[in-house]
């Protein structure tokens, strides 16, 4: 495995890949690696001969008063877990590597999509996160590129941007990795005390119930929302319970196969979220 850190070098060995004839898979992540990020690289693996997996907590998609500063980093630990994992390549960029001018002047703003869920609280954030993204989609030019359902509106403007820009590359979604108890595997989970540890389980808790009401027949989204509206309370902190279209984020009145059920909450200062799409098995991990 090979580890980079500049935007040259990246682009060297993409080329070098290209005259070799072999594709790559680009697997985005902002380090902390866990189980769920390790699921992406195998299957960027399964999917392309060549995997580059990129390392970079991206200032942009924070807020001033956001974890940026004490978001996990570890990236021995993050290039040991790469290189178990098959990875080829890392890039492991610096702030200034990736934002050479400083803050960028062109940046992306997503017309619709980011206002709605986790967007009502974190205003900004989906342009940095879209920013960042296809800073890295021109760097690597990659065949295709993965990215987990857990951060589901995330994923869906990142399908929209690339068609709307013209990326040549395939969006590759991947299932959320999950404890044992059902809690989608997070970096910030290791900012969970015991006893928030606990807490946790209930925004699983909660979409499983959303799938059992859609198995036994109920139609109406306020039920859905509702139900997981009820996680609120003693150490939870709901932000959000929606039901959206799987396509367009809009709020729904009905739902059907394929709805996503969506939320969000603080478990002590830990924020979380998770979702689920209606009529599909319900992962536990």
């Amino acid at each position: 495995m090979r580890v980079v850190h500049t935007r040259a070098e990246v682009r060297e060995w993409s080329r070098s890949q290209r005259i070799s004839r072999r594709s790559i898979g680009l697997v985005p992540t902002m380090g902390s690696l866990h189980e769920g990020h390790i699921s992406l690289v195998g299957l960027a693996a399964e999917a392309a001969d060549a995997t580059i997996l990129s390392i970079f907590v991206n200032p942009l998609q924070f807020a001033p008063s956001e974890d940026f500063d004490r978001y996990p980093r570890d990236l021995e630990a993050d290039l040991e877990k790469s290189s178990a994992a098959g990875v080829d390549l890392v890039f492991a960029p610096s702030v200034a590597e990736m934002y050479p001018q400083g803050r960028p002047w062109a940046v992306i703003v997503p017309e619709r999509g980011a206002d709605v869920l986790c967007g009502r609280t974190r205003p900004g954030h989906f342009s940095g996160v879209l920013t960042v993204v296809s800073k890295l989609l021109s760097i690597a030019t990659p065949d295709i590129a993965v990215f987990g359902l857990k951060d589901y509106q995330q994923l869906t403007l990142i399908r929209r941007m690339v068609v709307d820009l013209d990326h040549a590359v395939e969006i590759v979604p991947a299932p959320i990795v999950r404890e044992p108890d059902g809690l989608a595997l997070s970096s910030r989970n290791r900012y969970l005390s015991e006893s928030d540890r606990r807490l946790a389980g209930r925004l699983s808790g909660a979409l499983r119930e959303c799938e059992y009401l859609f198995q036994e027949g109920e139609r109406s989204a306020s039920a859905f929302r509702d139900g997981m509206a009820a996680i609120d309370g003693e150490g939870v902190s709901l932000e959000y319970a929606e039901v959206v279209h799987p396509d367009t984020l809009e709020p729904l009145d009905e739902v059907e196969r394929g709805t996503v059920c969506a939320l969000a909450a603080r478990v002590g200062s830990t924020r979380l979220i998770d979702n689920h799409a209606l009529g599909n098995l319900f992962n536990r991990g």
